[in-house]
């Protein structure tokens, strides 16, 4: 019989922080001008390529990637608000 390998429960806390921060960044087309939201799903989605790149090396780092995404978008709005 092989031993399996421990899955780590972090990169899937982490992606679901990152579907929960595309739902904002596409819910921002009702406030934000298309071309903000534009470059917020550019952002995201560089953002997946980390998270999906840091899934078996780096796996407690994923949620840290979600988390910036959030830190992102509510950056733009502050701006958005802001002016």
């Amino acid at each position: 019989m092989t031993e399996r390998a421990e899955v780590s429960p972090w990169p899937f806390v982490g992606m679901a922080g990152m579907a929960c921060a595309f739902f904002l960044y596409g819910a921002s087309v009702l406030f934000a001008p298309w071309w903000v939201v534009v470059l917020l799903v550019l952002v995201w989605v560089a953002l997946f390529v980390v998270a999906r790149a840091w899934w078996t090396p780096r796996p407690r780092w994923v949620p840290g990637v979600a988390v910036v995404a959030l830190l992102v978008w509510v950056g733009v709005v502050a701006l958005l608000s802001a002016g």
